[in-house]
């Protein structure tokens, strides 16, 4: 009887919509994720990126938006999106592998020393990849239950932090990306899926 109990900790719905049995979903996990990069410097080995993550900031698009005045009202419509830039706050490790990689990057945007700029974009810029997990791990694979992959990703700052002689906290590295796309796919479906185009030609 007290087990069957829990099955009420939800908010109750209509018949028609939810089994009167179905308890609270499972939610996502804030500290259950993995980030990755593509490209990123110039050495091959990229894995001490991933295992430094602190945190990680999810991307947020923010829409222009177009006013259309008429009669009496005013119609809002979509402009161009833009993908604000997402945080990665690293752990800096004593044999430097973080900084190293790091380094390499900004140098990849910008040779400091000869004072000289990259050619194009795609000389410097990668992929940043998002997962959320479900907590699996050594002989229990993790399930992905989303995704998140940015493109055209490039380092528009960095902020190696201070030193502290009454502080016991790690040094970090913060990372500010930038990016000109991104595409969500939670499992089954997303952004990454094909919607197709909407028919009509109403405004509104």
């Amino acid at each position: 009887m007290s087990i069957s109990s829990l099955t009420k900790f939800t908010v109750p719905l209509a018949t028609n919509q939810s089994a009167s049995t179905q308890g609270m979903l499972m939610p996502k996990l804030k500290f259950r994720y993995r980030v990755t990069f593509e490209g990123f410097g110039v050495s091959s080995e990229l894995v001490e990126l991933t295992k430094q993550v602190k945190t990680f900031k999810r991307p947020n698009p923010t829409f222009e938006t177009i006013t259309i005045d008429v009669y009496n009202s005013k119609i809002n419509l979509t402009g161009k999106p833009k993908w604000e830039q997402v945080t990665c706050v690293l752990r800096d490790d004593a044999v430097g592998n973080v900084s190293k990689l790091v380094a390499e990057q900004l140098q990849k945007q910008f040779d400091f020393m000869e004072q000289s700029s990259a050619a194009s974009g795609i000389d410097y810029k990668f992929i940043t990849r998002l997962e959320l997990l479900d907590g699996g791990n050594g002989s229990h694979e993790p399930a992905v239950l989303e995704t998140w992959e940015m493109y055209g990703c490039l380092l528009s700052g960095v902020e190696y932090g201070d030193m502290d002689y009454a502080s016991n906290d790690p040094v970090e590295i913060t990372l500010n990306i930038m990016m000109d796309n991104a595409l969500q796919k939670p499992q089954g479906s997303g952004v990454g899926i094909d919607v197709g185009r909407t028919q009509g030609v109403s405004a509104n």
